[in-house]
This record gives C-alpha cells, sequence and structure tokens, in this order.
C-alpha cells in the first residue's frame, strides 16, 4: 500500500497502556507504513521538564511529557517547548496531525501539518469532569479539520452537518483475536474458582455504568455470580455494590481477554442510561459475539440498532428483564444456529478493513488539497520562539527518555 505521509502525530486525552481500544487499534496499523508519534497528555512531577519516549512496536512511539509540578507557569508554553523539540530531535517534517482531544489545539498550533485528521469517538463534553471549554474547542477543530471521522452512528447523525467531509466508522473488531475464546479451556487463576453462571463485563467502570441494575440482579439472583473486569476511574469505588456474588477483577491486558471471556456464560454490556452513554458505541459488543457469548445490554442506541434489531444481543432496561433473558439463554444448549448468524454479521466488520478504509480517504485528501505548509518547516525558527535559543545546546538537554517496551 502506498505510504500515506512520513509522519503521524496523534493527540489523545487516553493513555497508550490504559484500556487496548479504538486509538491503539488504528494507530497501531498505522504504524506499518508511517511513523507514529502519539502525544499524550502532560503528567506533573518533581523533576525537571522532559519528555519520555517508549516503542510498543516498530515505527510508534508513545510520547509523555512530564512538566515540573512545583511550578505552574506557562504549562502550554511549556508543553510546546518539549514537543518542538521531539520535531527536531526526530526529525518530523513532512506529517499529518490526528486528533482525539480538542484540547490539544493549544499545544499544536505553532505546527504545520500537511492534513488534520479528528478521529471524534466520543462525545467527550458529556463525561464527568470535561472542561468546560471543550464545545468550544471542538468547534474550533472541526474548523481546522481535514477529514472527521465519528465512532459511531449516533455521534454521525449528531455531527454530520457540522463539517463538509464526516464519515462514520462505528466499533470494529479483531476477530481472530476474540475467537480464540470459542476454543480456551484453561481458566485465568484469579477466575478459576468462581461458581458459574458467570455473567462477565469488561470495560473501564465509570459514570457510565449501571450500578443500580447490578446491584439489584445480584440481589435477585444470588446464585449468579457477576465477573467485572477492568479499571475504576472518576466515581468511588465504594459506591459500587460489594455483594458477595459480583467479582471486581480489575484491569486485564488485551491479550487476556479471550482468556476470561471463554468461562463465561454470558456477556453484559452495563451501561447507565445517561448524557455520557447517549452517543457511545461500545467495541465490547461485538468483541463478545466473536468470543461466542451471549450479550445482554442495556438500550444504547448504536448496540439496539446494530445488533439488538438483527436479534444478536438481547436489550433490557430493568432488572426483571434482566433476570428473565438471563434464564432464557441459560436454558439454551444448542447456540450453534445462532453462533452462524453472529458469525455471518460479523464477517466483514474488521479493523483492518476499518483502518484501509480511512487510510484510502486521508490518501485521497493528502491528494487532493493544495499543500499550504511549507516544505522544509523553519524548526530552528520555532525553536527560537520556543525560547531555546541555541538548538545544539538545547537538543543536549536531558529532555528524553527512550525506552522500547
Amino acid at each position: 500500500m502506498e505510504q500515506l505521509l512520513t509522519d503521524i502525530v496523534c493527540f489523545s486525552h487516553l493513555r497508550w497502556n490504559f484500556v487496548y481500544q479504538r486509538p491503539q487499534h488504528l494507530l497501531s496499523r498505522f504504524a506499518h507504513d508511517s511513523r507514529v508519534f502519539f502525544i499524550e497528555e502532560p503528567i506533573l512531577y518533581e523533576g525537571i521538564d522532559k519528555i519520555e519516549l517508549s516503542s510498543p512496536q516498530k515505527n510508534l512511539w508513545v510520547v509523555t511529557p512530564f512538566l515540573q509540578s512545583s511550578t505552574t507557569a506557562c504549562i502550554l508554553e511549556r508543553q510546546k517547548k518539549l514537543l518542538t523539540v521531539l520535531f527536531y530531535q526526530k526529525s518530523i517534517k513532512d506529517y499529518l496531525f490526528w486528533y482525539y482531544t480538542p484540547l490539544a489545539l493549544d499545544v499544536s498550533d505553532i505546527f504545520r501539518p500537511r492534513l488534520i485528521v479528528y478521529d471524534c469517538m466520543d462525545e467527550l463534553s458529556a463525561f464527568k469532569f470535561a472542561p468546560i471549554e471543550l464545545k468550544q474547542k471542538e468547534r474550533a477543530l472541526f474548523a481546522k479539520a481535514d477529514i472527521v471521522f465519528t465512532g459511531g452512528l449516533s455521534i454521525f447523525e449528531a455531527k454530520k452537518k457540522v463539517h463538509e467531509a464526516v464519515y462514520c466508522f462505528p466499533s470494529s473488531i479483531d476477530k481472530a483475536h476474540f475467537y480464540q475464546a470459542r476454543k480456551y479451556s484453561k481458566e485465568p487463576t484469579d477466575q478459576l474458582l468462581i461458581p458459574h453462571p458467570r455473567i462477565g463485563f469488561y470495560g473501564v467502570v465509570d459514570e457510565r455504568f449501571d450500578i443500580e441494575l447490578l446491584k439489584n440482579v445480584a440481589q435477585m439472583r444470588p446464585q449468579w455470580h457477576f465477573i467485572i473486569i477492568g479499571p475504576i476511574v472518576k466515581i468511588d469505588s465504594t459506591s459500587l455494590p460489594q455483594e458477595d456474588n459480583i467479582h471486581y477483577l480489575g484491569s486485564k491486558k488485551y491479550e487476556e481477554l479471550p482468556l476470561y471471556l471463554a468461562g463465561w456464560d454470558l456477556a453484559t454490556c452495563l451501561f447507565a442510561r445517561n448524557e455520557s452513554t447517549r452517543y457511545i458505541s461500545p467495541t465490547k459488543t461485538p468483541e463478545y459475539l466473536a468470543g461466542g457469548k451471549p450479550v445482554i445490554s442495556t438500550p444504547i442506541k448504536d448496540i439496539v440498532d446494530t445488533y439488538g434489531k438483527n436479534d444478536l444481543v438481547h436489550i433490557v432496561e430493568t432488572p426483571e428483564e434482566f433476570i428473565e433473558c438471563t434464564e432464557k439463554e441459560l436454558a439454551i444448549t444448542d447456540k450453534q444456529h445462532w453462533l452462524q448468524r453472529v458469525d455471518a454479521f460479523l464477517h466483514d466488520n474488521s479493523w483492518d478493513a476499518t483502518w484501509a478504509s480511512m487510510a484510502a480517504l486521508v490518501r485521497h485528501r493528502l491528494k487532493t488539497k493544495k499543500d499550504t505548509a511549507p516544505k522544509n518547516e523553519n524548526r530552528k525558527a520555532i525553536l527560537q520562539a520556543q525560547g531555546l535559543s541555541d538548538i545544539r545546546t538545547d537538543i543536549g538537554r536531558p529532555m528524553f527518555k527512550e525506552n522500547s517496551v
């Protein structure tokens, strides 16, 4: 495949090692043909300003800025300075910007990318603790972007009139990875002694998680066991129900998920209905199905429209409906016909296909767009503008720690 550009620079609100999801799936594939720099949000600490680089795979660098916490002066300018040195040291010259967070506009406005892509995977302004300026920044990003991708149909419908080039790319799957759940027989040690039937969930446990539904069903059916996998963020962990039949196993690596999924009787999308879930398109839904597990979900619109209406996922609102669907599924011993329908439905769904389609759109836009960025960006001038008067001296500063993972 024709190379897109020398470099793709991504600005993300999610950390690479947090939960393996849409950004990691896509950018790891872009790294097959281009260098990818994944810029994380800064971490405040007691040392000097610096950047740490790690390389989880060939051609992909995770860039983590560390800023001295003892001073809050000019935080944006200090980030710009670090990024400018990064661009100089890594010879980032011919590049596009790929945004997951509009807030990154403030630290990237000194650069001149040949193309700007906004992959709008969530309505971030609706999330808990979202900065009040997020909506304004997103409007600014829409004005700058050449291409906008959306992470599901609901958010596509909400954004399609805001920009002339908005394309819908819902959650995809790595079928081969999750298909392993149909074959595994070995149990992870922390799940081994949990009795059946098991009803599982993996994902981020935050304000989108339906705490009350979990609590009510667990109390009404104490013989069923609920397995919850994933980090707990933005909510008090003490607010989660602590019934004896609810098991919080913490975060697991992406590679481990099929092992846990294999041992479940059912999987669930336990999402509350609120502003933060209005536009979500959960990746876990097709992953559960690829793993061969029946799914019970709350009425999230993208799940209802994609899977519920095709009779592949049970949609429930109340504890009583949840219990009724679970009892019916547990009574079914032969799921072959359902699995055949699942496999037929998921046949063309893959991150490889999604990535290839996105890459084709980016490549076409690059060819048709008049290149207004300078061919040889004056990095010395940018460095000097950021207070780095002597390039040789400043490049020699201990700003970088580079590790391969």
